[in-house]
């Protein structure tokens, strides 16, 4: 009889225990899945942002660059056109070249040929042999004397040394004074922007691999570990790669399985990767420790009950047998009360109190769940059925009344409706993330038959919060609370895209006029406010017609969408500035402001125009009224 009773004690608890490893096993799993989909996804955006970071300073550089060249082009041609005696001195020649800081100057005549200039060789090359060469003959076929050409960065047709040549038109007789330069500091800025450059710059953790792929040739442009080794594993396939866009399990030509994530930018795919035996390493430490709690219990549970089977069942075992034999047969309700001596008491006692612990198995697998830590709440009953099987943490996970909860677990219909009505409505973006009430989201995992319901509830109202609080972070600018203007360009390309085909949409791009002043006189904090104040306006403006964003410091934009033509987005720049007007900063106790802003605009009716050449275009408009007027707005127009 003891040994029968503790084998069949031992399988209930050790069938209690698997079903709460596999639980936990199954949460565990997908919370460290998400985790790591989550980590990984956080490092590419890193990874996309530094790309953008780099390519925007390059882009601010050669821009800056571009216009010094062209000033020194045109000192050199200023200086020439005066001083005809230094047409054939190459020494002059050179001496110029240094007075100027270049390091090539030559003269080409009305003929294309170069008849003399600071290196000696390349005198009397025909222009017009060379494709790199021919495109400056445009200055001589133009006819203006203020043309002028920035040629990009490449190799010169005479000895395939990389240079950057600008040339302008003479003035005082038709030919061409080209400089040249050594790009030395664009070619260092353009390695920096490498995939591989980035990823020796950025940790990783032990195993993650990260790497880029062209979405179009599938060949492998850039890996953390370098490029000097063979990429045959199955993950870096094209179309493995674009099946773990939401993360995914991949096998590899050694047969082994990685975690990999991946992430479309651009024109390539920025990828992660983890070997899946870290995982099931760091998965196996996790569950390890539940485990050694539950063994230590139901060891505990074993000997204890060893003891009070030994020291307690004697005489009248047959109506003790009797009573079991009703509760083995599901009469939970039975009441084990063998009189006649203190052995048979305390034995009836220990039977009912077994009795009691196997109908209350909710609370102590709850207990068994707080003692791991976890946030975890799980339910199950059948369908017809009394009694819901419920985790003491269910009731404050779904936020339900003491009141209300007694009456649902008392009845699997009701709590099947409540637990499927709140399951109707997902949290926007997730399929199995559900809101509580404001500000609380837990996980439903269910696993349905015909009869029978089990449920896993999660907490992940942290994890929920964190992402918001992230994306919020990543698409706005934390003086303004204006959207990013990479983001901004993001929402215009979408905007343009489903514009009605009858209507017209702008970008604008605004500068605040004497901003630096105001810094400098009242100081940042005045200078912060007169910004906020600017953005406020701007978000004033209607959310259904009007995007708008900081560019970065005092430069703003704005898109006008959905517009029935351009006289309408003349109104909405037109109640903007008055606005503006109507709305003054107070700069100090007895002195207010109206902020003064100049801009320029670009409209079009193409819902596929380039959303990066109106902002150009809009750009180039705003400079103008900058150079003329500033305080009003500007139409771009198309020379």
């Amino acid at each position: 009889m003891q040994k029968t009773f503790l084998k069949y004690t031992f399988f209930i608890l050790t069938g209690a225990i698997l079903l709460i490893l596999f639980i936990n096993l199954l949460f565990t799993m997908h919370a460290m899945e998400s985790q790591q989909y989550a980590a990984f996804q956080v490092k590419i955006d890193q990874v996309i942002h530094t790309l953008e970071s780099n390519q925007a300073e390059l882009s601010r550089m050669n821009d800056n660059l571009d216009e010094d060249y062209l000033t020194r082009a045109k000192a050199a041609a200023y200086v020439l056109d005066r001083q005809t005696d230094l047409m054939m001195d190459t020494a002059e020649f050179q001496y110029l070249a240094k007075l100027l800081n270049v390091d090539e100057v030559h003269v080409i005549d009305e003929n294309g040929m170069i008849v003399s200039g600071s290196v000696p060789k390349y005198i009397g090359m025909d222009m017009a042999n060379h494709k790199q060469t021919r495109e400056f003959l445009g200055i001589l076929e133009s006819g203006d004397e203020n043309a002028y050409l920035i040629q990009d960065t490449q190799p010169n047709a005479s000895e395939g040394k990389v240079m950057k040549y600008v040339g302008v038109a003479r003035k005082d007789m038709k030919g061409i004074v080209q400089v040249g330069f050594e790009p030395t500091r664009q070619l260092e800025a353009e390695s920096r922007n490498t995939y591989d450059y980035i990823f020796t710059k950025f940790p990783t953790d032990v195993g993650e691999e990260f790497f880029v792929v062209d979405a179009v040739s599938g060949e492998v442009l850039g890996h953390s570990s370098g490029l000097q080794r063979e990429f045959s594993a199955d993950y870096y396939d094209l179309s493995s790669l674009y099946d773990s866009v939401d993360g995914a399990f991949i096998k590899g030509s050694d047969g082994k399985v990685s975690y990999v994530v991946c992430s479309v930018y651009d024109t390539v795919l920025i990828c992660a990767a983890l070997p899946g035996d870290i995982m099931v390493q760091r998965l196996l430490s996790n569950v390890g420790s539940t485990f050694l709690y539950l063994v230590f219990i139901e060891i505990v549970v074993l000997i204890l009950l060893n003891y009070l089977v030994r020291q307690k069942v004697i005489d009248g075992i047959h109506r003790v047998i009797q009573h079991l034999t009703a509760i083995t047969n599901g009469n939970l309700d039975t009441t084990v009360s063998v009189g006649g001596n203190k052995e048979f008491e305390e034995l009836s006692g220990g039977i009912n109190t077994m009795v009691k612990s196997i109908v209350n198995l909710s609370d102590r697998i709850s207990a068994i769940i707080e003692l791991s830590g976890i946030p975890l709440a799980a339910f199950e009953y059948e369908r017809g059925a009394g009694h819901v099987f419920v985790t003491s943490g269910v009731k404050n996970l779904l936020d339900i009344p003491d009141c209300e909860a007694a009456s649902l677990c008392q009845n699997t219909d009701l709590f099947d409706r409540y637990i499927h009505t709140l399951m109707k409505v997902p949290f926007a973006g997730e399929t199995d993330i559900f809101a509580v009430r404001e500000n609380k989201f837990v996980r439903i995992h269910m696993s349905e038959s015909a009869k029978r319901c089990l449920g896993v509830i999660t907490d992940v109202t942290d994890d929920v919060m964190e992402k918001q609080r992230m994306q919020y972070e990543n698409t706005h600018d934390a003086l303004t609370g204006l959207y990013k203007y990479a983001h901004f360009k993001q929402l215009a390309k979408q905007k343009l895209r489903h514009m009605p085909s009858s209507m017209v949409s702008a970008v604008v791009m605004l500068d605040l006029d004497y901003f630096k002043e105001i810094n400098d006189t009242f100081g940042h904090n005045i200078g912060d406010q007169y910004l906020q104040k600017f953005a406020s306006v701007m978000q004033s403006m209607p959310a259904e017609h009007v995007l708008t964003a900081r560019r970065s410091g005092d430069e703003f934009c704005m898109m006008i969408y959905n517009c029935n033509d351009v006289a309408e987005i003349r109104q909405y720049l037109e109640v903007f500035y008055d606005a503006l007007v109507r709305k003054p900063v107070e700069l100090s106790d007895t002195q207010n402001k109206v902020i003064r802003a100049s801009s320029g605009f670009a409209y079009t009716a193409d819902r596929g125009a380039n959303v990066d050449a109106l902002l150009s275009n809009a750009d180039e408009a705003l400079y103008q009224v900058k150079r003329e007027t500033k305080g009003c707005y500007a139409e771009y127009k198309n020379a």
